[in-house]
């Protein structure tokens, strides 16, 4: 690249927020007035999905443009190594200043010095956050296990809310080289607690039904995560109570945006800012009668999330209905910044629908999760005594019931979803049908054609991504011809 970078870049990254519980993906209830404004003046993609249902898979892919599965970056435990090609170090060797906070669940300590600038945005604060109660139910209830809790004491007192007062003291200190902001929100991801007035704003009895527990054909694992923490002894009304909560959190976390869009436009760094946010998964949030989610488990509810972006000069209001994937950020800011990709990665610029122009109608999305048998060092709950207790359950499940976190990969059209699972249940669903995933088609003899169809585009995926070779800075290092590498032998 020639000349100084000028597009400045804020990544928001809330964690574990669906894209169907936000008030612009169409919740009737839910309240997200600054992301719903920031989409009305940008460009709101309806279908992005993750590539894994679990925060470092998911977030080591959108920064790499790498499917899980092509490193190896599959578990909580094996983040971004030194020397791996990523989104923020780009920006940063580029002459860009790096700036992230909150959770990382990212990076290495080697590959997060290499790749930020600063790792210590949020403000900070002259008394430590009082920590919100851990047990609201006696242990012995079973919605001791559910990830409910009462409500936080205030706002002020979340690492979210010091995370973006330290991105605004940033902005209003008048930034002079060009910007990343990396903001990886803790919200929405359980526990489900939020602080007033934002825990009880929504009454649960006006939300729509969850989706039934029980289902006919649904993967094992769904029964064994309800049995584990005694979800099936919880009525709907609970279930409601903790979707209103999570819905309350996801308005928080609107709230925060809020903030930052406000002294992004009074700085006059809205101009030249591109703004992006999108999370890395979702949350059952009592939907199935489940809770949080699994490793292997590729419902919409955990794969599909918001993606919203403004761009200077870019369309306002624009919504892209056609597939997209959450590994196409990397090619996206690398294309706004003009700065050369150096590694082979799988995901497409989405510029031309930033400024107006229709996605692909004919594109499928891929997601994988889980682990084999051949893996116990991936398996969650290897040290229960130190686990948080609310994590316990799960940690125990995978330990005890490893089979239920077998393998799974997706294929997802506009029409279609098929999760392959060699060693598991596998799934079908008709998504014009049945939208909801209520009914697994698999094997069923009238989808047969669709099914095999999925299973060869499938199969085709995995044998073009299934590694990656490193790029050579001097090509020089390899012989011109055959008979050039033998002539001095």
């Amino acid at each position: 690249m020639t000349g100084r970078p000028s597009m400045n870049f804020i990544l928001f990254n809330p964690d574990e927020l669906r894209a169907e519980s936000v008030g612009c993906y169409g919740h009737p209830l839910v309240r997200t007035p600054n992301l719903d404004a920031l989409a009305a003046s940008g460009t709101r993609f309806d279908q992005c999905h993750v590539q894994h249902p679990v925060c470092t898979p998911s977030r080591c892919s959108f920064m790499t443009g790498w499917y899980p599965h092509v490193r190896g970056h599959r578990t909580l435990g094996h983040p971004l190594q030194q020397g791996e090609p990523n989104l923020l170090h780009y920006l940063r060797s580029a002459g860009y200043d790096v700036r992230m906070g909150g959770k990382n669940d990212l990076f290495s300590p080697e590959a997060l010095r290499e790749s930020v600038d600063d790792c210590h945005l949020h403000r900070r604060v002259s008394k430590p956050a009082a920590p919100s109660p851990r047990d609201c139910f006696p242990p012995d209830d079973p919605r001791a296990q559910s990830f409910l809790q009462h409500s936080l004491r205030s706002i002020e007192e979340m690492s979210d809310h010091a995370l973006v007062s330290g991105a605004i003291d940033f902005l209003q200190t008048g930034p002079r080289a060009p910007f990343c902001l990396f903001l990886p929100l803790e919200f929405p991801h359980p526990p489900y607690a939020a602080p007033q007035p934002w825990h009880d704003l929504i009454d649960p009895a006006t939300l729509p039904p969850l989706r039934p527990p029980g289902l006919a054909r649904k993967p094992a694992f769904h029964e064994l995560i309800r049995r584990s923490r005694r979800l099936e002894e919880l009525d709907e009304a609970f279930l409601r109570k903790l979707n209103a909560v999570y819905l309350g959190m996801i308005s928080t976390m609107d709230h925060l945006l809020g903030r930052l869009l406000k002294v992004l436009d009074e700085t006059g760094l809205a101009e030249n800012t591109a703004v992006f946010v999108f999370s890395d998964h979702g949350d059952w949030a009592g939907d199935y009668g489940l809770v949080e989610k699994w490793p292997s488990a590729l419902d919409d509810t955990l794969t599909r999330v918001p993606f919203v972006a403004r761009i200077p000069g870019a369309s306002a209001g624009h919504v892209v209905s056609e597939p997209i994937e959450l590994i196409d950020l990397l090619p996206t800011v690398m294309d706004l910044a003009a700065l050369p990709l150096r590694h082979t990665q799988f995901g497409r610029s989405l510029v031309p629908q930033l400024r107006g122009a229709p996605g692909d109608s004919s594109r499928a999305v891929f997601a994988e999760g889980g682990c084999s048998a051949r893996e116990p060092h991936c398996l969650e709950g290897r040290e229960l005594a130190s686990m948080p207790p609310l994590y316990v359950p799960k940690g125990r499940l995978q330990q005890t019931q490893p089979a239920a976190l077998s393998r799974a990969v997706m294929i997802r059209t506009q029409t279609h979803k098929l999760i392959h699972r060699p060693d598991g249940d596998s799934e079908l669903y008709d998504l014009a049908a049945d939208p909801r995933e209520l009914r697994n088609r698999y094997g069923d003899a009238a989808c047969a054609g669709i099914q095999q169809s999925l299973e060869r585009r499938l199969l085709d995926w995995l044998v073009q991504t299934s590694d990656v070779t490193p790029f050579r800075e001097d090509p020089r290092g390899f012989p011109d011809t055959l008979e050039h590498s033998t002539s001095h032998a």
